[in-house]
């Protein structure tokens, strides 16, 4: 920290591929902060996201024909296509989408920008790098016809880049509008994330590891470079954890200049009338799913474990999951029913007409569904890993079965068809949570579960986990989280660990389960946005004052 003052720029303009655009956690990070943003800001906090949806309605956007109309027309006249108006979250703030498709024309003069001035090497880019750095592009043209409109060349603004995918914005911002701070966060690099998912061993070997040569053999050098680049260039560095902190000073040889855990906002939990209507639903269209999958009647007080988040099989170990699911299944402890759910989007084709069919008309049948173990149909469902996974352990979901297994695989929005609830109308519904994470710099949705009340476990190679471990041992579910340590070599500890913690929750008693419930809603309480903002408040510190020296 610069300074003990805490200093608030008069604007804030923040920007991510995910701002009204639910791809993963930054979602939420984003849209769980933007009210205590906006209560701070007050209008003069702006999100800049992508316009992918084109003419297609953005469930989360509310057009506002009168904001910022003077600079919609200006903007227009200089080429940028842009929607604005307002983010449909707790605190509505200000929102641009804008289509970056128009800048395409720009790129080859764009990466020769970011070689000559920054040393971006875009030599070897591939897959999404295109459209995230022109996307990045777009945005810094929108922060510059915004800045030169409204004449901010007096005022402290800051501009807030995440992720590599607004590494180029936030490099354009530098050259061009060197009065504005920048701030660029990485929510978890790219070269230690595609390390892990390699399956080499990311935490033994640590301090080995040198980025730019992993970046070379893992084929990873243009996300890299403008990820490192970004990095070091901007005037604050921020990541959300210290397990990731470490990681950015190994890998990216740039120790972060504030560490920003991430907090949730309240207002997404229901009160107690609404939170038990919506609860009972949940688990009605849950059980509901699984009895008609599996062809046999699943009891009221089952109890419904569930994981979710990214596809990554190993990263978020969802492999885990699975293998502690079927050695539930085969010991003998259980004395309860299970219905284990795998909430993770994957390539959807379409709905279950036959599922949907028999939810709609009450139908169960006599025996388990053909694939009995998924509610929508995937594109090349034999290359799927985890539905290979579940057929290779032999789940049979029939009805003598204590424990059942149900891949949801879609982003649970509204409207996959099925049960056409959001993520948190469904994770309402369960009894516990399992997220036991290879590679995790933060972590959101066990802080999700226990927000919602819900018991859940987690790693030590989460940065939750290591941020709940300094209010609890992490050992009980009594406690409302458990935090198991994990190694890169002890997968068989934590799978069985996780059988042994879901057989004890389903021992207890409706008031030991009360009990647990209100621990885990005041360790939610002590992650929210209103205590962890002075975080970010120090960043913007921290930011305002490097300009200052960069700037003379």
């Amino acid at each position: 920290m610069v300074t003990n003052k805490i200093t608030t720029p008069e604007y804030l303009i923040e920007s991510s591929w995910e701002v009204c655009n639910k791809v993963g956690g930054i979602y939420t990070v984003l849209s769980t902060k933007a009210l205590t943003l906006q209560t701070i800001f007050k209008d003069k906090v702006l999100f800049v996201g992508p316009d992918i949806r084109q003419q297609q309605c953005v469930c989360d956007f509310q057009t506002d024909e009168n904001l910022f109309a003077d600079w919609r027309l200006h903007a227009a006249g200089e080429g940028l296509k842009m929607k604005v108006g307002r983010w449909a979250i707790p605190g509505q703030p200000p929102v641009v989408l804008v289509d970056f498709r128009p800048f395409y024309k720009d790129k080859d003069k764009l990466y020769f920008e970011m070689w000559n001035s920054f040393g971006v090497d875009s030599m070897h880019a591939y897959g999404d790098y295109d459209d995230s750095c022109i996307f990045a592009y777009a945005v810094a043209k929108v922060i510059e016809s915004f800045y030169r409109f409204y004449h901010l060349e007096q005022k402290s603004v800051v501009a807030h880049f995440n992720e590599w995918m607004l590494g180029m914005g936030l490099l354009y911002v530098q050259k061009h509008l060197p009065a504005i701070a920048t701030i660029f966060t990485t929510h978890a690099t790219s070269i230690g994330r595609s390390i892990a998912g390699n399956n080499k061993a990311l935490y033994a070997y640590m301090k080995g590891y040198h980025g730019d040569q992993m970046a070379h053999e893992l084929n990873m050098e243009a996300k890299h470079s403008v990820e490192k680049q970004a990095a070091h260039y901007a005037d604050c560095f921020t990541t959300v954890s210290d397990i990731t902190a470490c990681e950015c000073s190994q890998l990216l040889d740039k120790a972060p200049d504030v560490v920003t855990p991430n907090g949730f906002e309240l207002d997404f939990v229901p009160e107690k009338e609404e939170y038990a209507v919506r609860r009972k639903e949940a688990r009605r269209l849950l059980i509901g799913a699984a009895e008609r999958l599996s062809g046999s009647k699943i009891a009221d007080d089952a109890l419904l474990v569930s994981t979710s988040g990214r596809y990554e099989f190993r990263n978020k170990g969802i492999d885990v999951f699975i293998d502690a699911m079927n050695r539930l299944r085969l010991s003998d402890k259980l004395h309860r029913e299970v219905v284990a759910f795998i909430m993770v989007p994957a390539w959807v084709r379409d709905k279950r007409s036959d599922l949907k069919e028999m939810m709609d008309n009450d139908i169960v049948g006599t025996k388990p569904m053909q694939m009995p173990f998924a509610t929508h149909w995937l594109n090349q469902m034999e290359d799927d890993r985890i539905l290979g996974y579940i057929q290779q352990l032999g789940f049979p979901n029939t009805a003598a079965e204590k424990l059942k297994i149900v891949f949801i695989p879609c982003y649970l929005d509204g409207r996959d068809g099925i049960f056409n609830k959001s993520y948190y109308d469904m994770l309402i519904g369960l009894d516990a949570t399992v997220y036991p994470s290879y590679y995790e710099p933060w972590g959101y949705t066990p802080l999700e579960s226990i927000a919602f009340g819900i018991p859940t476990i987690t790693t030590t190679l989460a940065g939750f986990g290591l941020w709940a471990k300094k209010s609890v041992a992490g050992n009980d579910i009594r406690e409302g989280v458990v935090v198991m340590e994990r190694t890169d070599s002890n997968y068989r500890e934590v799978a069985d660990g996780i059988c042994d913690k879901i057989v004890a929750l389903s021992e207890k008693s409706t008031a030991e389960i009360e009990s647990i419930h209100e621990h885990c809603t005041r360790l939610a309480e002590q992650a929210q946005w209103s205590k962890f903002i002075t975080y970010y408040q120090n960043a913007f510190c921290y930011a305002l004052a490097q300009s200052c020296k960069r700037n003379g």
